[in-house]
């Protein structure tokens, strides 16, 4: 990770010591409010929002059925309102509050010393905060993906208060907050790890605990408005670009090639999916294009600000082909309900940009450069990112358990037979979502 990026993901400039040679002249220097940083960062916030409302619940909601098509975007919209507050709260100074190998502490809390003046480097503090609040936003989100149509709605509600808490924020900070993931030369630019593959892990936990939907896999079960996954797919392709893009925390070169390789990468897992479907079950399908799209900004998200043109192809096809037989082949046969393939499609191309960042991130293969405890190996940055991924893979795992666990004691998870079999918005929420 570079020098700047190391300084702008401190909330503080607390970070300049684990910082290339010269950070220390940035840390002793005053920081200056760049207006064109501050603008852009203001729009990649909102675009990386606008990923999770309406983005993600649109593309959610329409691959449930119809009875339940209310839920999922009544979820959505709840996670982010509990995950706004509990940044607020304490949230973000855990995140980003220090520099400890573990925890940034909670010298934040209640965003203390968060004011009009604050930077974080060239940008104000409450943008730098707001900006990671989307990330913290759309993580728990995608977890919804793997439990659609069977979890209580109370017991959504406090499993995303409790995971957040005690694995988002803990990642985040050990990967941007001047943790030991970040300081063993873990290259994560916007994201695979700390949102990908731990959302995706989270929700095969979840869905292994849940157990199946009633029915799965003999009653069939089809997306009923494939229109809004779509519409919820193009919105999710577009606010990515905040979410790449804006990882850079500023409007500079950087931040424009992580905005052509998630276009390229995007397209090409898109086609990857698409021809692999097209071979194997004889028609290409809308639902098919949309995941591949999906597992192409997935799988190009750490990489992002690390590759060039040629590497985001390699990690589009290579996001592409592994999501599609992980959602097509692995999951029917090992049998397991991840209802809309959280872990398929993001804990698997998660993984597989993660890896692939530690090859093409080197300048002999187009990339901006290894990190610098790599030591201009390849093999070496590639087994510093394995370590990554399974540290997230292993904490993720054991803590989610442990959560859904005590909630299932206490409140329990899932719905009855009977207000599943009606479907969670009339159960849940006394509603429909179509009324005709």
């Amino acid at each position: 990770m570079s020098t700047k990026r190391l300084l702008l993901k401190s909330a503080g400039f607390g970070l300049a010591a684990l910082a290339a040679p010269g950070a220390a002249l940035a840390q002793d220097s005053t920081p200056t409010l760049s207006a064109g940083d501050t603008a852009w960062m203001l729009t990649a916030t909102a675009l990386v929002l606008f990923m999770t409302i309406p983005g993600l619940a649109l593309f959610y909601g329409g691959m449930v059925r119809a009875k339940n098509a209310l839920s999922v975007l009544m979820q959505c919209f709840a996670i982010c309102c509990l995950v706004t507050l509990i940044w607020a709260l304490w949230g973000y100074s855990v995140a980003f509050g220090g520099d400890g190998a573990i925890w940034g502490g909670l010298s934040k809390a209640f965003m203390a010393g968060v004011g009009v003046d604050s930077l974080s480097g060239t940008i104000p503090e409450t943008v730098f905060s707001t900006f990671q609040l989307t990330f913290a936003i759309i993580t728990p989100a995608l977890i919804v993906g793997a439990f659609v149509e069977r979890m209580k709605f109370s017991a959504m509600l406090w499993f995303i208060g409790l995971w957040v808490t005690l694995v988002y924020t803990p990642i985040a900070h050990w990967v941007w907050g001047g943790g030991f993931l970040g300081g063993l030369g873990v290259q994560d630019f916007a994201g695979g790890t700390v949102v990908h593959i731990n959302a995706g892990v989270a929700g095969l936990v979840a869905a292994l605990v849940l157990g199946k939907r009633n029915g799965y896999p003999k009653t069939m079960m089809r997306p009923h408005n494939l229109g809004y996954t779509l519409m919820g797919a193009s919105m999710l392709w577009v606010g990515w670009f905040g979410f790449n893009a804006g990882s850079e925390l500023a409007a500079d070169g950087t931040a424009g090639m992580a905005m052509f390789v998630t276009q390229l990468a995007t397209a090409v897992a898109a086609l990857t999916w698409m021809f692999l479907e097209w071979g194997s079950h004889g028609k290409p399908s809308v639902l098919g294009i949309c995941s591949g799209a999906v597992a192409g900004l997935v799988a190009i998200t750490p990489a992002s600000g690390f590759v060039g043109p040629m590497g985001s192809i390699a990690v589009g096809v290579g996001g592409g082909f592994f999501a599609f037989y992980a959602v097509t082949l692995i999951k029917t046969k090992l049998g397991y309900d991840d209802s809309l393939d959280a872990f398929g499609v993001h804990g698997v191309a998660g993984i597989v940009g993660a890896l692939l960042t530690g090859i093409f991130s080197a300048k002999s293969l187009g990339g901006a450069g290894l990190s610098d405890n790599a030591g201009g190996s390849i093999i070496t940055q590639f087994g510093i990112q394995a370590a990554g991924v399974a540290v997230t893979i292993i904490y993720c795992a054991v803590v989610t358990l442990i959560i859904l666990m005590v909630i299932k004691a206490v409140l329990g998870l899932r719905v009855d037979a009977e207000s599943e079999e009606a479907g969670l918005d009339l159960a849940l929420h006394d509603e429909r979502a179509y009324d005709l």
